[in-house]
């Protein structure tokens, strides 16, 4: 088992500014005042000393290219109650029979074993992560493990308002809710279904039971939504929220065509013709977003920009899908079954090392935007995102 860093603990040492003396009792340090940092300098500082006293991280986890993935990504089943577009063919998919899904038990048991080995953040997703009947005890006894910081929940906010007070108790810490238009007959239209009065209201019982930000993801497809942008940013002005404009990526069934991809690029350039005092904020280790804010506003706008500026460098996420393979790249299609391996009696040992191959033949980078086009991967919808 690696050791943990201790990064929590040389954080509240950053935070006092104490040291220890030799009899074990904090001394206040006297240092001469230094000018006021700035928060990308204080940022950085920080980073450099926690990369200095941090304990070995797990090879298991460890990819050839050094990256450590820290972040795990479980996807809690395979069905959904919308039919997004850029999700899932508008044909459906054939869903994988009930025995071969991984079971509770088994998500629990891959869990323990992936925190033990450094995971301190996993994420829920789907298909719809809410429509599993026992999606609140699985947060509650994931909020048990020793280690794991971050419970978060990926969810198109349909069932959020109903579940999020008992989400809440049981130790869920951070929502991204789906919405794609704020305009109701769009929103059925993009999804197939009725139900946009329902997201806004989820959206809104996140915010009044204190989660800040909530996360609101926004895919962006020419011709269909790129035209809500300027109404999409309004929103940070009085609400803690954080819009994540996600560029439109290719998957099995959505379509994906280049000229409906809008860029980074072009969505900020639109963006500052209104805001022209937006600020870029600076970026946290290894997230895959490019956050801006308007000086006054309560939230913020992010950028997730897999297609035009890629951030392969920087990963630290691994997925595991809803009948339990392995999946070390959002836009690979190599996976490694540890459904199969739990099922056949394996031990920690054999799936460490399983899980260590996998990890370490993980690429420099994906293929880029137009060979994902054209290669064979899962929909949207099977692999959780």
């Amino acid at each position: 088992m690696a050791v943990r860093p201790l990064s929590r603990m040389l954080q509240r040492v950053l935070r006092s500014g104490l040291r220890t003396c030799s009899s074990g009792a904090p001394v206040t340090q006297h240092r001469p005042r230094e000018p006021p940092q700035t928060a990308a300098e204080e940022l950085s500082r920080r980073r450099q000393f926690l990369r200095e006293h941090a304990a070995p991280f797990s090879a298991f986890l460890t990819d050839s290219f050094g990256r450590q993935h820290s972040y795990l990504r479980i996807s809690l089943t395979e069905k959904c109650n919308l039919r997004c577009q850029y999700c899932m063919p508008e044909e459906g998919v054939p869903l994988t029979p009930k025995a071969n899904l991984l079971t509770t038990e088994e998500i629990l048991t891959l869990a323990r074993l992936f925190v033990k080995e450094g995971i301190d953040k996993i994420r829920l997703t789907g298909g719809e992560p809410l429509i599993r009947p026992d999606v609140v005890d699985i947060v509650a006894r994931l909020h048990q493990l020793e280690g794991l910081r971050t419970i978060s929940i990926t969810t198109n906010g349909i069932n959020l308002a109903r579940l999020l007070p008992q989400l809440q108790k049981a130790g869920l810490s951070a929502i991204n809710i789906s919405l794609d238009t704020l305009v109701p007959a769009k929103f059925e239209f993009i999804v197939r279904r009725k139900g946009f009065h329902k997201v806004m209201e989820g959206i809104h019982k996140a915010i009044e039971l204190g989660y800040s930000p909530v996360k609101v993801n926004c895919v962006v497809m020419r011709g269909l939504n790129e035209d809500e942008l300027l109404d999409f940013v309004a929103l940070t002005e009085g609400l803690p929220l954080d819009v994540r404009f996600i560029e439109y990526m290719p998957f099995d069934g959505n379509r994906w065509n280049f000229k409906k991809m809008v860029s980074y690029k072009e969505m900020l350039d639109t963006l500052r013709q209104q805001w022209p005092e937006l600020e870029k904020l600076p970026e946290e280790e290894s997230s895959t977003a490019k956050a801006f804010k308007i000086p006054g506003f309560r939230g913020q706008l992010s950028f997730i920009t897999s297609m035009s500026e890629h951030f392969c460098g920087t990963c630290n996420r691994l997925r595991i899908t809803a009948d339990g393979n392995l999946k070390v790249c959002l836009f690979g299609n190599s996976e490694v079954s540890l459904r199969d391996h739990l099922r056949a009696g394996a031990s920690e040992e054999e799936l460490l090392r399983v899980i260590g191959a996998a990890v370490g033949r993980k690429k420099r980078q994906h293929a880029g935007m137009f060979s994902i086009a054209q290669m064979k991967n899962r929909p949207m919808i099977l692999i959780g995102g």
